[in-house]
């Protein structure tokens, strides 16, 4: 087990503080104990572990725990040390974490899915875990009793959860690429709306109570902020990514996010501006700036005598146009676009120097990235993936969060 320690960071970059191996298998999840140098890791090797920084500078496991399934998610809720971990046969286990985490103890098994366990949170105030699964619904069951209350189905696999605690909504994230925005009631739930941008599967959401913003990552490699309290329909694309994002946390003192993706690219996004939203593409059956008819247009093709051309639609101003009229690329962060795409010629003339000034930052992880997690209150980071290896990391340089800017735990 190796570990990279440096003192302090060097660069405004995240700074990698530890390396913890030991899984034979993909890491499912590593959430960072609140308040303690301590990593707890679940794994599609079927084990539990949580693993303590040791006086040599390295993190040793202190728990390792076997399951009967591969782990698929977790939950862990610092002020009880109760642990919540999802399987691959649908069960959810909970157990307690002894005070000193040297020792976990099992409390009860809840049969909450047929399928695949793909996201949980627990809800001290009402004593529900709710969870998602891949047998296409949301559950939520009684933590006292252990009993079913009340499921949810949708068309697609349930792929990712956020939870509103106070007002008890749910958001939920399907492979089809819809967002569910469900109200729980004890035995029952009504949907509220649903949440369609995106053209791959949801692959992770992130809800900011305060500001009532919620986030949603995707395959198709983009993020889409949602402002469910605010302005209704208002919508900000988010594309940096090149590949599809596969976890995301909103700093909300800061106003900025942090995104990962599984090509190992890590993002930190300004929110904390007066962003534009993308507009939407325009319908045509001609080019809307020098009227040449598209392919599918064979009246206007056979009128004129010409050959239908292919469309395109410029990402600054939605019109629908020839590949002529748009042979120009840029970035145009403050729509979100911080790589190049493709603008229609006039609104590359319209787009001066300083509007391609980046709003973002973007970083190397290093390994493939499928669940991050942030604690906040200390700018900790921890990154798993496929390669079996868990990161810890320093954000403080990128992010500007540590104790001392007054945050604290969300």
């Amino acid at each position: 087990m190796a570990a990279e320690i440096h003192s302090r960071p060097q660069s405004s970059r995240p700074v990698l503080l530890s390396k913890v191996e030991g899984h034979q298998d993909v890491v499912s999840a590593a959430l960072l104990i609140p308040k303690e140098d301590g990593v707890i890791t679940a794994s599609e090797d079927r084990t539990i572990r949580v693993w303590l920084k040791r006086d040599s500078g390295q993190y040793w496991p202190s728990i390792y725990h076997t399951m009967s399934s591969p782990c698929s998610a977790m939950a862990y809720h610092h002020d009880s040390r109760r642990v919540f971990v999802g399987q691959d046969n649908g069960a959810i286990m909970e157990f307690h974490i002894s005070e000193d985490f040297n020792k976990m103890n099992f409390v009860k098994t809840y049969p909450a899915h047929q399928n695949r366990v793909s996201a949980i949170t627990f809800c001290l105030s009402s004593e529900w875990v709710i969870s998602t699964g891949h047998d296409k619904c949301i559950s939520w069951m009684c933590t006292r009793s252990g009993s079913m209350l009340g499921r949810h189905y949708f068309t697609s696999w349930a792929s990712c959860l956020q939870y509103d605690h106070e007002t008890r909504h749910a958001f939920v994230g399907d492979y089809s690429g819809q967002i569910t925005l469900l109200k729980l009631e004890q035995n029952t739930c009504s949907v509220i709306t649903t949440l369609k941008g995106h053209e791959g599967s949801i692959t992770s959401l992130w809800w900011d109570p305060v500001q009532r913003l919620l986030f949603s990552g995707a395959s198709d490699h983009s993020i889409i902020m949602w402002d469910i309290g605010g302005r209704k329909g208002r919508t900000l694309l988010l594309q940096g990514h090149h590949d599809k994002v596969q976890a995301i946390c909103y700093i909300q003192l800061t106003r900025q996010l942090v995104s990962c993706s599984a090509d190992g690219g890590i993002a930190v996004w300004n929110m904390d501006i007066s962003r534009e939203e993308a507009p939407q593409w325009l319908e045509s059956d001609s080019c809307q700036k020098c009227e040449q008819p598209f392919f599918w247009n064979i009246k206007q093709m056979w009128d004129t005598k010409t050959l239908g051309l292919r469309q395109h639609h410029c990402r600054k101003c939605g019109q629908a146009v020839c590949g002529k009229c748009s042979t120009k690329r840029s970035s145009y962060p403050i729509m979100g676009f911080e790589f190049q795409v493709r603008v229609c010629d006039s609104c590359f003339e319209s787009i001066k120097d300083e509007d391609r000034t980046s709003l973002a930052t973007f970083h190397e992880g290093k390994h493939n990235i499928s669940h991050m997690s942030m604690d906040i209150s200390r700018g900790l980071m921890v990154t798993c993936g496929s390669d079996r290896i868990v990161k810890i990391w320093d954000m403080t340089p990128v992010v500007g969060c540590s104790l001392a800017t007054g945050f604290s735990s969300r």
